[in-house]
């Protein structure tokens, strides 16, 4: 398992190594000992599957407040997207900054998204599927978003055409702390 950080403290990407031979190849796509190394304890408790017919389909920016917090063990199975993380921990030096990955079924990468994070992506092609791992079950109670556009973070996501959002997505108030 490859662990890169990224500019915000606790967000990781992962790659795999690859072992290959005439059959294609192995790798170990994440291990819980590899995250325990970083300082990152994740008890993964749940498998979600999200599928995107249309490229330009923008979910996010979610997140569950504490103490239902989830973080996020994300991975594209099919097609690609643009994920992006913004940290919301108010006491972080990096808090309101965001990092962006492409991840996609061919270059294989996931990106890990502590719990204080709000999480979106990009479908970049049609048809693509999302697979996550979450730490915490899903609390609808706890539910929250922050607008994809919000001023307060400047993401600066790729083009992709047409933008499908849904109604919630696109509403989100302006971030306040």
């Amino acid at each position: 398992m490859i662990l890169n950080e990224t500019k915000l403290k606790g967000a990781y990407i992962l790659g795999s190594e690859r072992y290959e031979d005439e059959r294609g190849f192995f790798a170990q796509g994440w291990s819980e000992e590899g995250l325990a190394r970083l300082g990152v304890e994740a008890h993964f408790v749940a498998g979600n599957i999200s599928y995107n017919k249309r490229r330009g389909t923008l979910r996010g920016m979610h997140y569950q407040a504490a103490p239902h917090g989830q973080a996020k063990l994300v991975r594209c199975t099919r097609g690609a997207v643009y994920d992006v993380g913004i940290d919301l921990r108010p006491d972080s030096p990096t808090f309101k900054q965001w990092v962006g990955v492409e991840l996609s079924a061919e270059n294989r990468l996931m990106l890990y998204v502590p719990a204080e994070f709000a999480h979106g992506y990009l479908a970049l092609e049609d048809d693509t599927e999302v697979h996550y791992l979450v730490t915490k079950s899903y609390a609808p109670h706890s539910s929250r978003g922050v607008r994809w556009d919000d001023p307060a973070f400047g993401v600066e996501w790729p083009h992709a055409g047409e933008l499908i959002i849904n109604e919630r997505d696109r509403t989100y108030t302006d971030f306040q702390i």
